[in-house]
């Protein structure tokens, strides 16, 4: 089985969450399970840039990325985010490879918006490096940025790299950690199944707004291109990727 888990930044930015969701997803890897991570770090970046005097500037919810943005990015999140990613799987048994998707070209991109600047769209995902190294039994950890066909670096949604990287790797489930527990209703309960057609209602219908749309249509995006499966859930919750994995209904499944 090939699994992408795709990890928010804010659950990076703890020691304790870090390593304590390193050990779980350690952990499925030792079980035989081919598993490769994304992860963002958009409370690291911002941080980052207010300790040196640059306001975030957010446009749809995407930061405006500047040249002095994209050397963030690479320091921050391509930087120290995915070493200490990397160094807490390592510690937790895992054959941890820190990477970004510039490397063999695991994620192409191409300007999204003149007005986000440096702000990417995936365009295409090469997956042969992720397969070479899930097979020798390493675990790729690939920060969010992407190169371009022009040589240009780009800043890429977290989401919509996780979307295509498990879509070319033919991944099986794609589970994001985020920092809520599901999808919810207008009544604030979960709905532990969705089809593509019940997420197009909640957008429709107003239900699932801002973040949560941005994650449905992820997730509509990926069970279209052949993900078996896509998991919401809260990566705070306790043991969550172990439960996910021992089969407990958990979360907001999505499913074609």
């Amino acid at each position: 089985m090939k699994v992408l888990i795709k990890i928010g930044g804010s659950l990076l930015d703890d020691a304790t969450s870090r390593h304590n969701l390193a050990h779980q997803i350690a952990a499925i890897a030792a079980s035989g399970t081919h598993v490769a991570v994304v992860h963002g770090g958009g409370k690291q970046m911002t941080r980052f840039l207010e300790e040196r005097g640059v306001k975030s500037t957010f446009v749809r919810g995407l930061r405006v990325t500047t040249d002095e943005t994209i050397d963030a990015v690479l320091k921050v999140l391509a930087g120290s985010v995915n070493t200490q990613l990397a160094a807490a799987l390592g510690a937790a048994g895992a054959r941890a490879v820190g990477l970004t998707g510039i490397d063999s070209g695991i994620a192409v991109a191409d300007q999204l918006d003149p007005e986000l600047g440096f702000v990417g769209r995936v365009t295409s995902s090469d997956p042969a490096l992720l397969e070479t190294l899930t097979i020798a039994g390493y675990m790729p950890v690939v920060a969010c940025v992407a190169g371009g066909e022009d040589g240009k670096v780009y800043n890429v949604n977290g989401d919509s790299m996780a979307v295509a990287v498990a879509s070319a790797w033919n991944a099986d489930r794609l589970l994001f950690l985020t920092d809520v527990p599901g999808v919810m209703d207008t009544t604030k309960s979960i709905l532990p199944l969705l089809t593509v057609a019940d997420c197009q209602k909640l957008i429709a219908e107003g239900v699932a707004t801002g973040g949560m749309q941005a994650k449905l249509e992820a997730a509509t995006k990926a069970v279209s291109n052949g993900v078996a499966e896509v998991r919401i859930v809260r990566g705070s919750d306790h043991h969550i990727v172990s439960r996910v994995f021992a089969g407990e209904n958990v979360g907001t499944r999505i499913v074609q």
